[in-house]
């Protein structure tokens, strides 16, 4: 019987090739076996197995062969398999991303939201407007996005100020946070109702001597009042589109 179709990558791993596996799990565990020997005999260090979500049959079977999950998307399921003890396995994500818009209006109204939904007996507090960015999204678009799906305000990108890290986050991942100083376009504000409570244009004195907002939320917005943060900027010869660049807003 023939073997798992695979290719191999630039650090001795086998990549089975996902489209090619075999319909019937008896068929699949049998050159899945068959495999094993001949990878491990050349050698090589740890299988990669992408397991299509149609072919969720064929998991336990990997599972009995010696595969641990990796991570897992919403079509597929990634394990792997250390043909070496102590072979490396590059961690999937680590962290979630997110960005917040500190958007003054005249340089004296603070635009900002309560959220509908809190933690059991948590009191309203006002913050900033912002979210998490989706797969792909450079942090500028995503932060005028945010703060347009919120607040129904239009924004322009001006600096990134500063940003905040940690650890212990959803499903024990780590975040970082940015904090992002925006120009309004517009001022009208039409909330998202089904995630925003309130928004509102709060003056910034008020906002930073209020003692319902936290002590961090009063401390990104005096970093973006009184620093020129990084910019947006352009590197010669990289305008690939996949990458984005800050650079020092002298």
């Amino acid at each position: 019987m023939a073997l798992l179709e695979a290719t191999t990558n630039q650090f001795r791993g086998v990549v089975i090739k996902p489209e090619s596996l075999p319909d019937n799990p008896d068929e699949f565990k049998t050159a899945l076996r068959r495999s094993l020997d001949a990878w491990q005999s050349e050698g090589l260090l740890v299988i990669w197995f992408e397991v299509p979500i149609h072919r969720s049959a064929l998991i336990p079977l990997a599972v009995e062969a010696g595969f641990t999950f990796h991570h897992s998307n919403e079509g597929y399921l990634m394990m792997t398999l250390q043909l070496v003890p102590n072979a490396h396995v590059p961690p999937f994500a680590t962290h979630y991303i997110g960005a917040g818009g500190v958007v003054l209006r005249d340089g004296k109204d603070l635009l900002v939201v309560c959220e509908r939904h809190r933690q059991p007996g948590q009191a309203p507090f006002y913050k900033l407007p912002g979210g998490a960015l989706l797969a792909g999204e450079h942090l500028a678009d995503a932060v005028v996005r945010e703060v347009l799906e919120e607040t129904g305000v239009h924004t322009h990108f001006d600096a990134l100020v500063c940003f905040r890290h940690l650890h212990g986050y959803r499903y024990g991942k780590s975040d970082i946070y940015f904090v992002c100083r925006l120009l309004p376009l517009s001022q009208e504000i039409t909330i998202q109702e089904e995630e925003i409570e309130d928004c509102l244009w709060m003056p910034v004195i008020d906002f930073l001597g209020s003692e319902g907002v936290s002590v961090f939320n009063k401390s990104i917005v005096s970093a973006a009042l009184n620093s020129p943060g990084v910019a947006p900027s352009q590197i010669a010869g990289i305008q690939d589109g996949s990458r984005e660049f800050f650079m020092p807003n002298l």
